[in-house]
Formats: structure tokens, sequence, C-alpha cells
């Protein structure tokens, strides 16, 4: 699952950092490897540019508000949200059991590569994210 995070980070140009987000919150998996399941996060006094768990705060707490803005609006299920900043670009999408993919990109980024990219990951990826899985790397992150 690793590779499949650090190759999104290697192979499509303007993404910085990626993090898998479990659906309460927890940081599974992430394109740092200092802040995967196996080791406790890493601070860095840098915030959001160079923290996965900094993304992965932010990526629950925009899927969390994202779901309620749909709820209340009667939307359905919210499949992508992206913010365009004008240092940065944040990519969240759906995982189908609830989880949450988010990506830190820059601003120039080919929005288009970014959420086609995103949407690969998903397909190829998102199956693997069993609740076993999930569980083992949350009693990882818990533990570590």
């Amino acid at each position: 699952m690793h590779l499949l995070l650090t190759g999104l980070v290697d192979e499509v140009p303007g993404i910085l950092s990626v993090a898998v987000v479990s659906s309460d919150g927890l940081l599974l998996l992430s394109s740092d490897p200092a802040c995967n399941a196996r080791r406790r996060p890493v601070t860095s006094p840098t915030g959001p540019r160079s923290s996965s768990a900094d993304l992965a705060t932010i990526v629950s707490g925009l899927g969390s508000l994202t779901a309620g803005a749909a709820h209340l609006m009667d939307g359905g299920k919210v499949r992508q949200t992206v913010v365009a900043m004008a240092e940065g670009s944040l990519f969240v999408t759906a995982i189908s059991d609830g989880s949450l993919l988010g990506v830190h990109a820059t601003p120039d980024c080919d929005m288009t590569a970014v959420a086609y990219h995103m949407a690969m990951f998903v397909g190829r990826a998102g199956h693997v994210l069993t609740p076993e899985l999930r569980s083992e790397l949350r009693q990882s992150v818990e533990s570590g």
C-alpha cells in the first residue's frame, strides 16, 4: 500500500504528500514513511506542508464538513472535494468504506491529472483497505 502512495507522489507532477484517513479520522497510511501506521507521527514546526499528520487532520475535518453539507442539501454522498488555494491545492476523495484519500499539491498542478490518479488509486487499492487491515493499522498506530 505504501508503495502505491509514494507512487502517486513520484509519478504525478505537483503532488507533495498523500494520506489515507479512516472514517473515524485516524491516519492509516501516508506517503511520508515517518508517519505510517507502524510508527508514531513526527511533528513538524512547518505544518501541513511537510506533516502527514496535519494533512490527515485537515482531510478528516474537510471530509466531515462536506459530508454534513451534502446531507443538509440532499446531495447524496460526497465523491471528491477540491480546494484551490493561492499557494497549494487540496484534494479529498472518498473511498467506498468511508475512508478518505487526501492529496496536498502545488498550486500549479494539473488538477485533472491529480483527480484522475486519485480515482485510479481508489479503484486499485480501495478494496485492499478491508476492515481487517484497517483494524490492524489502527492497532499499530495506537500501540506504537
